[in-house]
């Protein structure tokens, strides 16, 4: 097993590609910290050990390491989609998505990676995404450029601590099938009058192979990142989207 002996975390651990990701890391013998503020989502989870935490609390952040210790491998999951243009995109939004996506980010290294120096290594994956400074997607701009930050503090991380033990790299997913995909499925079809399934079938017609990702396939990345296996590879923008980009 990949992660014998070895201790991780997961943010955004209760649904998603978060879940997939805690459930993978333990099926491959990690002690798993399987963090969510939806408690209840955790509770459902065998073999984990469930973190209720909300991520915009900055204390509470900076108070885990002293009551979980140390651990091998970080993986930052959580984030929120905002939709809209810079002209009709609010402010919460706009403010959500770093405080979220950015800023909790930060703070969740922050507080691991000392413990991390001192233990002579560790691997941090945080979840950018397709729509960042990888793509320009319509209708995303507070999202896109809230993840684009999430590419340069990956880059900047890498850069700072690679002598010294720590892995830090990004994986840049394009659409995912997920809890909260099948969400905005329905309320984009709620706005345009259209049926669910209509909806859902324009986001398919979009994917070069006919399909959307799977959770369990970001998963798989994100624990390779975390691993040994890729104890060469650091800094690095892991783009996993069904030949969107190209």
């Amino acid at each position: 097993m990949r992660f014998r002996n070895k201790t991780a975390l997961v943010t955004a651990a209760g649904h998603g590609i978060g879940r997939a990701t805690a459930l993978r890391l333990r099926d491959e013998g990690a002690r798993v910290f399987a963090l969510d503020r939806d408690g209840d989502a955790l509770a459902t989870m065998d073999g984990v050990e469930p973190v209720v935490l909300d991520l915009l609390d900055a204390a509470e952040i900076a108070a885990l390491p002293a009551k979980i210790g140390a651990i091998d491998a970080l993986a930052n999951i959580a984030g929120f989609v905002a939709a809209g243009s810079i002209l009709d995109g609010s402010e919460d939004d706009w403010n959500l998505s770093f405080d979220l996506n950015v800023h909790a980010m930060h703070r969740m290294i922050r507080a691991f990676l000392p413990a991390m120096l001192e233990r002579g290594g560790g691997a941090i994956v945080n979840m950018s995404s397709i729509a960042s400074s990888v793509k320009g997607i319509p209708n995303r701009y507070a999202y896109g450029a809230s993840k684009a930050a999430v590419i340069g503090l990956t880059k900047s991380v890498a850069a700072d601590f690679v002598a010294k033990g720590i892995r830090c790299n990004a994986v840049c997913p394009g659409t995912v099938d997920t809890p909260s995909l099948r969400q905005r499925v329905a309320e984009q079809a709620a706005q345009q009058g259209i049926s669910v399934e209509d909806a859902h079938a324009a986001f398919v017609a979009r994917q070069p192979m006919g399909r959307l990702g799977q959770e369990d396939e970001i998963a798989a990345l994100v624990c390779y990142l975390a691993s040994d296996e890729a104890a060469f590879t650091t800094g690095a923008v892991h783009v996993i989207d069904g030949g969107w980009v190209n």
